[in-house]
């Protein structure tokens, strides 16, 4: 029976020998660039942002799954499909050159500050805090966003244990997903977090507007330590675009494409 341990590529090594157990991010980059450069050789007006949409909208779940069973796939408000672990899934090099042949540029992409809550509150192993922001998306503005691409917390606290802080965010479409997991190794006890920006992508293609919410929590550490720490501020900063990012793009007929079924979504948000 396989286990994560054994998943490998088999590639060159060094001393003129070959290997099977080259994997983690050493193997998974190399690879990804070359999806991206077929894609490019395939439209060579592709940006940087075009490549992340074809990411999303062509990445397949296939049998990816967690064998620990702690990180589950989702869908999101727009409905598409993610995992903590595998994002939106395994790279498809034909359907992503096939999709960038005939991809339309994109609108323009916006930065909208949707808020911040400053102010000291205490949470512990026992004791998680949620704190809340109620935004309009920067509506009637020129950093107006309707549709999400990355979405960003600033966030600014102290604890005793770093390394078991856990955080969340929940968007307007109630997509809830990690910014922060757990790591025993980060032992840290001064200096916390100070405007330290943590990303997610897990909210694309959704609408912005309405009631976000973090949620802050201590995982229980070594010995079962009773851990303790200090909130004092959240920035949310909202990145995407006014206009809906699809319109332009050709739909083939398949109503099974991602790009169909979140065409079918925004018009429902227009109407709505």
């Amino acid at each position: 029976k396989s286990t994560l341990r054994d998943a490998g590529v088999a590639t060159t090594d060094l001393y003129n020998n070959c290997t099977t157990t080259h994997s983690g991010t050493s193997a998974a980059a190399p690879e990804a660039a070359g999806v991206f450069a077929l894609a490019l050789e395939a439209n060579p007006n592709l940006t940087w942002r075009d490549m992340q949409h074809l990411t999303v909208l062509t990445s397949k779940r296939n049998s990816l799954f967690d064998p620990y069973l702690k990180h589950h796939w989702k869908y999101n408000g727009a409905g598409l499909e993610f995992n903590h672990l595998f994002g939106y899934g395994v790279l498809d090099a034909g359907a992503m050159v096939d999709l960038a042949q005939k991809w339309k540029p994109l609108p323009e992409r916006f930065h909208c500050t949707a808020g911040s809550v400053k102010k000291e509150m205490k949470f512990g192993t026992e004791q998680p805090i949620e704190l809340k922001i109620d935004t309009d998306a920067c509506v009637g503005t020129e950093n107006e966003v309707n549709y999400l691409e990355h979405v960003q917390v600033f966030v600014t606290l102290k604890a005793s244990y770093r390394g078991n802080v856990v955080m969340f965010v929940t968007s307007p479409m109630n997509t809830t997903t990690m910014v922060l997991s757990q790591r025993p190794n980060d032992d840290d006890h001064k200096n916390g977090f100070t405007r330290w920006p943590f990303m997610t992508t897990h909210t694309w293609a959704e609408n912005p507007r309405g009631l976000w919410k973090l949620q802050i929590s201590m995982a229980p550490g070594k010995n079962n330590a009773m851990d303790t720490g200090s909130f004092f501020e959240w920035t949310l900063i909202l990145h995407g675009t006014k206009d809906a990012p699809y319109d332009k793009q050709v739909v083939d007929g398949n109503k099974h494409t991602k790009l169909y079924k979140v065409k079918r979504v925004h018009e429902a948000m227009r109407k709505a």
